[in-house]
């Protein structure tokens, strides 16, 4: 096997190592229960966690599918195709999260887009929006409308279906989902007490600037936390 095999067969068994871990995250946070998945994008195909719960999948189990396919393949979630609109739409997402915290049904029953309130909640985009179907992101069709209501941030709270969140690797999509489910909580918390007061354009600038630098410790922090709670 030549070099660039060898390294193309190590990018690729990393990868899948970090998709699985990103998933047990999940589940150890109680962001997911039975139902969510992880993937990442690898040359012209995705891995994905297969239909399965989370805290159960290793790296062997994951599944690929082509960015280009028509139909899903065995094991693959039926919700995969969230996944591939996201990464056909957005060339430089990398990562997907897809989950269900209990504050993001709650949020997304209440508002049609949600407003960061503290700095932290600017690393999922100016605003988060709702995507107003509650069906299962089953088909392309209902992907593309998912896709569509995103636009061009980093987040999506699904009306009574969860949230997606999306990053440069799977650990950054699932510190998103983290924040998003603690932002859903602000929100409420907020909304609920009084008038809000979103971050202005300064404050939200002066935190979107130190994100790659501070998501990535999130990430360490939510990993070793997980960790600690197996």
């Amino acid at each position: 096997m030549g070099v660039e095999a060898q390294d193309a067969r190590s990018e690729s068994a990393q990868l899948a190592a970090d998709i699985a871990d990103a998933g047990r995250v999940l589940g150890a946070l109680g962001l997911v229960t039975a139902f969510g998945h992880v993937s990442a994008r690898l040359g012209d195909q995705l891995l994905i966690t297969p239909a399965a719960e989370l805290a159960t999948v290793r790296a062997s189990d994951l599944v690929a599918v082509p960015l280009e396919a028509r139909t899903l393949p065995p094991r693959a979630p039926a919700e995969a195709w969230i996944h591939l609109r996201i990464y056909t739409a957005r060339p430089g997402v990398s990562a997907v999260a897809r989950a269900q915290p209990p504050d993001a049904f709650a949020a997304a029953a209440v508002t049609a887009a949600l407003w960061p309130l503290h700095g932290q909640a600017s690393w999922l985009g100016r605003v988060v929006p709702v995507h107003d179907d509650a069906r299962l992101l089953r088909s392309p069709d209902l992907a593309d409308a998912a896709v569509a209501a995103l636009g061009g941030g980093d987040a999506l709270l699904l009306r009574g279906n969860g949230a997606v969140t999306m990053g440069v690797s799977p650990g950054l999509a699932v510190a998103r989902m983290w924040l998003l489910a603690a932002a859903c909580r602000v929100w409420l918390t907020a909304t609920a007490a009084g008038p809000i007061r979103p971050l202005t354009d300064a404050e939200f600038d002066s935190w979107r600037a130190v994100q790659s630098e501070l998501l990535p410790r999130l990430w360490r922090h939510l990993r070793r936390t997980a960790a600690e709670s197996t």
